[in-house]
């Protein structure tokens, strides 16, 4: 199903049916303030386990991260932030990056790295930002099943016309863009990048 959310104001009734798909466990793909990215409800194992599975990858060695609605969520799921690292987060969030961070004990098995870490993102976008607030739970938040994003994969009909039938609903919020989040682990001693991306290293160097 090819479902559209204005970018500024999503209509609440398409709103609904991405909540409660998601609750029931449906996968879905969503815009976000970088790419289209496809995820779920982070509590239900078995539509992470399906995303797993249109992807190719073993859910053990997989790197995933999820998408909060602002930074009250970080207590939730991350060990405790210092100061400086949350003044950090509180500058550049919502914003294109993805900061990978110490788990706490309320993130799902699935989806910690061996490590014991967790990616953490807050996009500058209200639709899915929107979504996690209506629904009450992060959803996870991965790329679509493609080697690179190229111009198509910006137009959400050719998502919807390639990827619709592996998911449950592909959400039109507009296009997409072709650059990736800027991804930071804050884990060890100094912020290290790890993928620069669509958001400014120059911020934390």
């Amino acid at each position: 199903m090819l479902l559209e959310l204005h970018p500024q104001n999503p209509n609440p009734r398409n709103l609904h049916k991405v909540i409660e798909c998601l609750k029931d466990g449906g996968v879905v793909i969503y815009p976000t303030d970088t790419v289209y990215g496809m995820g779920c409800d982070i509590s239900k194992s078995e539509a992470v386990e399906r995303i797993c599975r249109i992807k190719g990858i073993d859910p053990k060695k997989a790197h995933f991260s999820f998408i909060c609605s602002d930074l009250s969520h970080l207590t939730d799921y991350t060990k405790s932030v210092d100061t400086p690292l949350f003044r950090l987060l509180k500058k550049t969030l919502p914003g294109p990056y993805t900061f990978i961070l110490p788990a706490s004990r309320q993130v799902p098995k699935l989806l910690k790295t061996k490590r014991d870490t967790v990616g953490i993102r807050v996009p500058d976008n209200l639709i899915c930002r929107t979504i996690v607030k209506e629904l009450g739970n992060p959803i996870m938040s991965t790329s679509l099943p493609i080697d690179a994003y190229v111009e198509e994969y910006t137009d959400p009909e050719i998502i919807h016309e390639k990827f619709g039938k592996l998911v449950d609903i592909v959400i039109d919020g507009g296009p997409g863009g072709m650059i990736s989040s800027t991804v930071i682990d804050c884990t060890g001693p100094e912020i290290e990048l790890i993928r620069e991306g669509a958001g400014s290293w120059e911020e934390f160097a």
